[in-house]
């Protein structure tokens, strides 16, 4: 049997759900910090659907890939990996590998004989996008808070798998297409399930969730075909004093910059994340002051429309890796 569990959050009294005004305008999610949770079971794609149904109702609830380290301890806790250096929490969550996944669709082109109203055909939509293997399996189809409020179809692709699999091996399976936001793999990242609320009136939509039959599950690549490529050896650095050490510096600088600023929303968090990384490199061998880097990555992430406050704390914590702080790197 392939059981497996959800990680449902709920968070009292912050909304998690979209809100639809009376004029139209939509309100984000409301920030939580603190959530009890439950680990949900579930055994294959039905009963996942009947707890998706369920949880489209409830707009203080979410869902997150991660498990909880300790089940006995179901809250009010943070949804942390790792122990937070300014408070001391300790981490709550831990990454498994699952059979379902969630595929994050938004504001794909709708073809003119597609109805908004019909999730199925919208799901069809995105689903074509995905590798053959998904195809013929059965699909839940969620609308996301925004479909049939913005234009385009926004939508969430729910499957089950042969074998559980990591978010990472998720990536690396769905690597490269186009209109797939890959954070929902994360696996701390809040998956929405809430349907929005609307200020007045009903909900354009009929429902929010539906059914594609097709097979139970969906084939996954062998193991060695998701394995993350070998590590690629980096280049040495030139030695200090030289005009072609300066002159390397001041362009990976500005090629970073470059890249962070135009990453695409679903690959901003790692792309600042492999630029700090390889620029901290050249801050510790004296190559570049760390002033001058923290301050090009956080104005690259600003471009890119990352908030506040995120950059300085990726590139702090780049800076304490063992693995930047080889001179001999």
């Amino acid at each position: 049997m392939n059981s497996d569990t959800i990680t449902i959050l709920r968070s009292r009294g912050r909304r998690l759900a979209k809100l639809v005004k009376a004029d139209g305008a939509i309100v984000g999610y409301d920030e939580a910090r603190m959530f009890t949770v439950i680990e949900h079971d579930v055994d294959n794609l039905d009963d996942l659907h009947r707890a998706l149904i369920w949880l489209s109702d409830r707009p203080d609830r979410c869902i997150v890939r991660a498990a909880l380290i300790n089940a006995t301890i179901t809250g009010p806790i943070r949804r942390l990996l790792h122990t937070d250096r300014e408070t001391g929490d300790r981490p709550t969550l831990y990454e498994v590998p699952r059979f379902w996944v969630a595929t994050d669709w938004d504001a794909l082109d709708k073809p003119d004989d597609v109805d908004v109203t019909d999730l199925a055909a919208c799901g069809r939509v995105a689903l074509e996008r995905l590798p053959s293997a998904f195809h013929r399996a059965a699909t839940i189809v969620c609308a996301t808070g925004s479909h049939g409020v913005k234009p385009g179809i926004r939508v969430r692709l729910w499957h089950w798998l042969d074998r559980a699999i990591t978010g990472k091996e998720i990536e690396r399976w769905l690597a490269g297409i186009a209109g797939l936001d890959v954070s929902v793999f994360r696996p701390a990242q809040i998956i929405y399930t809430a349907a929005p609320v609307f200020e007045v009136g009903a909900d354009l939509l009929p429902n929010r969730v539906a059914l594609i039959p097709g097979a139970d599950r969906v084939i996954v690549p062998p193991p060695e075909k998701l394995a993350p490529p070998a590590p690629r050896q980096a280049k040495p650095l030139p030695e200090t004093g030289t005009i072609r050490a300066d002159t390397d510096a001041w362009s990976a600088l500005r090629d970073a910059t470059a890249r962070v600023s135009s990453a695409a929303i679903s690959s901003r968090h790692t792309t600042i994340l492999s630029e700090a990384a390889r620029l901290a490199r050249f801050v510790h061998r004296g190559l570049l002051a760390a002033s001058s880097v923290e301050n090009a990555l956080v104005g690259a992430a600003r471009d890119a429309g990352k908030p506040a406050g995120e950059a300085e704390a990726i590139f702090a914590w780049v800076m304490k890796q063992p693995h930047t702080n080889s001179r001999a790197a």
